[in-house]
C-alpha cells in the first residue's frame, strides 16, 4: 500500500475553525456579504445588497462565495435569497468546490435543498473528484448523504479521482452509520480503488472494529480474499498494522468462510446445527441413568413413597423440559419480516428511507442501526442481526448454541420456562440421589472407603450426581441471569454492549433503560404476554443508537 493515510482535502474542512463560523453574532462585526451570510444575518445581508449595491456573485479574497457560507452553516433563508439576486449556484472556489460540497461537511439539508431545487449539479466534482457524496461520507453526515441519493438521485457508488467510492471513506473514518445505510443501498464492496484496497482494506488499516465487523457480515468470502497491490489481504494488513482484535475477526472470518467439503456444500451448515443434537443426548441419558441407576436400581433399597413421589416428579419434569427444549428450538423468535419496511404508496416502496418518517413512524425512529445491511430491512430498534441465523432478531437477547436458534421476542418465553423447567429438575434429581446415596451407605464403612464402595457398587448414580451438578450449575445460573434481565425488561445484547448502544444513556450520558418500567410491570407483562412492548418507554428521549 503505497500511504498509510488518507487525507480528507476540502477547502471548506480547512475553514472549519475561522471566527466567521464558530463565533457568535453578538458583539461580531458583520461588515460585509460573506459575515452576514456565514452568521445568517439576512437583514443586514439585504441591507448590503439593495441599499449598498454589494455584490453576491463575487468570491473574497480566498475565493469562496456567500453561498458557500450560507449553506455550511445551514441558513436556507439566505441561500434563497442569495441566489434570487444573482449568486450562482454551480459557483466553485479554488478546490473547484460547489455551495453544495459545503453543505455536506455540516449536513445542511434545508440548505442543500435550496441549491438543488435551483439547480445545482448534485454530481459536481472538486479537483480530488470527490462529489457531495464523498464528502457527507468523509464527514459521517448520513442523513444528508441519504437525503440527496433519496431525493435527488445522487451517485452514491462513484469513484473520486483514486478510484475511492463514498463507501471506502466511510469505511476508512469508521463512520458506522454511514457504512450501514450504503450497504443498505447495495454499494459495491468489492470495487478496488488505485492502489488496489477495498473499504475492508481501509476498515482494517484504521483498525475500526465496528466498520470491519459490519463489512463482514454484510459481504462474501472474496472480499476478505482480496489483496491490494502490496499483496496484502485486509487482515494481513491490520495484523501488519498492529491492530490484533480486527487481524483476529478478518481471519477468523476468512477461516470460518473458507471451509468447504468435497461436494461444496460448507462445513458452516453443519456447525450452525450447534450443540442442540449433544444436549438431547444429555437429558435422555441423563434420564434413563435417574431411572435404571438411581430409582430402580436393584441394589439400592426399596424407595419410600415419598421419595418416589419427587422421582417421578423429577422425570415427569425432564419430560417437560424435552417437551419445551423442541419449542423453543424450532420456535421462530421473532425475525423481522422483510415487508415491515414497505410503504402503501409503490414510490415509496422502492425507497423505503425517502419518506421513512412519515410512512413507517411506528418502526423508524430516526437511528440508522435500525438499517441491516444484510437483510435489507428496517428493523426495530432492539433488533439485532445473528450472524449465525443470517436473520435480524426482534427483541435479540443472544444466539444459544444449545438450542441451536437465536433467544429473542417470540421464543424468550419459552426459552425461559425451559431454563426453570431444567433447573427444577436437575435439583430435584440431585437431592433425590443425594438421599438414595445416604441411605444405602454401610455403617461401618469409614470416610476413604464409603467413595470406594459408592464407585464400585453404584457407578451410574455416581456418574448421573456428577453431571446432575454440573448442569444443576449451568442452568441455575442461566435462570438467575434470565430473571434478572425479565426484571428490569433489558437482554443479554444490550448488557453486554450497553456502551455501544445510545438508546441505552441518559440525555447526561448515564445508563438508563428507557424499556425498565419497574420490576412488578416488567415481569407482569413477560409472564402475561410473553414479552415486552417496546412501543412504551420510561422515559422519552430515544437517542441513536450503534449494532
Amino acid at each position: 500500500m503505497a500511504s498509510s493515510e488518507i487525507e480528507v482535502v476540502t477547502e471548506s474542512q480547512n475553514q472549519q475553525n475561522s471566527p466567521r463560523l464558530n463565533g457568535n453574532v453578538n458583539g461580531v462585526d458583520i461588515s460585509d456579504v460573506f459575515s452576514a451570510s456565514a452568521y445568517g444575518d439576512l437583514e443586514k445581508l439585504r441591507k448590503f445588497v439593495e441599499k449598498d449595491g454589494y455584490s453576491v456573485s463575487k468570491p473574497d479574497g480566498n475565493g469562496y462565495y456567500p453561498l458557500q457560507w450560507a449553506v455550511l452553516n445551514n441558513f436556507p433563508d439566505i441561500a434563497q435569497f442569495i441566489i434570487e439576486h444573482g449568486g450562482d449556484v454551480n459557483a466553485t472556489d479554488n478546490a473547484q468546490q460547489t455551495a453544495l460540497h459545503w453543505a455536506a461537511v455540516r449536513g445542511s439539508i434545508a440548505a442543500a435543498d435550496v441549491l438543488l431545487q435551483n439547480g445545482a449539479r448534485v454530481e459536481a466534482a472538486d479537483v480530488n473528484g470527490y462529489r457531495a457524496v464523498h464528502v457527507a461520507a468523509q464527514y459521517g453526515q448520513t442523513g444528508f448523504l441519504n437525503h440527496i441519493v433519496a431525493k435527488y438521485g445522487a451517485d452514491f457508488d462513484s469513484p473520486d479521482n483514486e478510484g475511492r467510492s463514498p463507501l471506502h471513506w466511510a469505511a476508512y473514518k469508521g463512520f458506522a452509520d454511514t457504512i450501514r445505510l450504503l450497504l443498505f443501498r447495495d454499494a459495491y464492496q468489492g470495487r478496488q480503488d488505485k492502489e488496489g484496497c477495498t473499504p475492508l482494506h481501509w476498515a482494517a488499516l484504521r483498525g475500526n472494529v465496528e466498520a470491519c465487523t459490519i463489512l463482514v457480515h454484510a459481504g462474501t468470502k472474496e472480499e476478505l480474499m482480496v489483496k491490494d497491490k502490496a499483496g496484502f489481504t485486509p487482515a494481513q494488513l491490520a495484523s501488519d498494522k498492529g491492530h490484533r482484535h480486527v487481524g483476529f475477526l478478518l481471519s477468523n472470518a476468512q477461516r470460518s468462510r473458507g471451509n468447504h467439503c468435497d461436494d461444496k456444500v460448507c462445513i458452516g451448515k453443519i456447525v450452525n446445527i450447534g450443540y442442540a443434537p449433544i444436549l438431547l443426548f444429555i437429558i435422555i441419558i441423563q434420564a434413563v441413568l435417574f431411572l435404571n441407576s438411581v430409582l430402580l436400581a436393584p441394589n439400592f433399597t426399596k424407595v419410600t413413597a415419598i421419595v418416589a413421589l419427587w422421582g417421578w416428579t423429577a422425570v415427569s419434569l425432564a419430560v417437560g423440559s424435552l417437551l419445551m427444549f423442541r419449542r423453543c428450538s424450532s420456535k421462530d423468535p421473532g425475525y423481522v419480516k422483510k415487508c415491515s419496511g414497505k410503504s402503501a404508496n409503490p414510490a415509496d416502496a422502492e425507497d423505503p428511507l425517502l419518506n421513512i418518517d412519515l410512512n413507517n413512524s411506528s418502526i423508524w425512529t430516526g437511528n440508522w442501526s435500525q438499517l441491516c445491511p444484510t437483510c435489507k430491512i428496517i428493523r426495530p430498534v432492539r433488533s439485532k442481526h445473528c450472524p449465525t441465523c443470517k436473520r435480524c432478531v426482534e427483541q435479540f437477547d443472544h444466539h444459544c448454541p444449545w438450542i441451536s436458534n437465536c433467544v429473542g421476542k417470540r421464543n424468550k418465553w419459552d426459552f425461559f420456562v425451559f431454563v426453570c423447567m431444567g433447573t427444577l429438575t436437575a435439583f430435584i434429581s440431585t437431592v433425590v440421589t443425594v438421599q438414595r446415596i445416604w441411605t444405602n451407605l454401610p455403617a461401618s464403612t469409614t470416610s476413604g472407603s464409603w467413595l470406594r464402595h459408592l464407585v464400585v457398587q453404584h457407578p451410574g448414580a455416581i456418574v448421573f450426581l456428577v453431571m446432575d451438578a454440573i448442569i444443576l450449575i449451568a442452568a441455575l445460573t442461566l435462570t438467575t441471569a434470565q430473571s434478572s434481565q425479565i426484571a428490569r425488561n433489558i437482554t443479554t445484547n444490550e448488557m453486554a454492549n450497553r456502551a455501544r448502544y445510545g438508546y441505552l444513556r441518559s440525555p447526561d450520558g448515564q445508563f438508563r433503560n428507557p424499556y425498565n418500567h419497574g420490576c412488578r410491570k416488567n415481569c407482569t407483562d413477560f409472564f402475561i404476554n410473553g414479552y415486552t412492548d417496546d412501543d412504551e418507554i420510561a422515559w422519552p428521549t430515544l437517542q441513536q443508537a450503534t449494532n
